[in-house]
């Protein structure tokens, strides 16, 4: 399974430069706060779901989509605070949350596969 075909991926990828395009207006005095956090949270997503695809074991698969829901958890909060915050439109809000839960189920669903997968 080559990173191309895995979906999760290819969304994470996707929410990145989601991420790049939308921090690109947060405020100069932004940039070493929110916006190097939240692109920072957004690429760990996707180098996080390749660094375990690279992985020989499905075990050390599961051990970096893990740490790919983390970075998800903290994207998730931060968003959450520029939103309240004034920083991030309710459109973008909703576009990004429902990008984040997209991909945080099939970040679950790929775990269950690759565990009932062992059996």
């Amino acid at each position: 399974m080559s990173l191309n075909n895995l979906e999760v991926w290819r969304k994470s990828v996707e929410l990145a430069k989601k991420m790049y395009f939308i921090t690109k207006d947060f405020p100069q005095s932004e940039i070493y706060g929110l916006t190097s956090q939240m692109r920072r949270a957004s690429v760990s997503v996707a180098s996080n779901i390749a660094e375990g695809r690279g992985r020989s074991t499905a075990k050390d698969f599961v051990h970096f989509l893990h740490l790919a829901q983390g970075s998800l958890y903290e994207l998730s909060t931060q968003v959450v605070i520029a939103h309240e915050i004034g920083l991030l439109s309710k459109e973008h809000y909703e576009d990004v949350c429902d990008h984040i839960k997209s991909i945080e189920s099939m970040i679950r669903g790929l775990i269950f596969r690759i565990r009932n997968e062992k059996k």
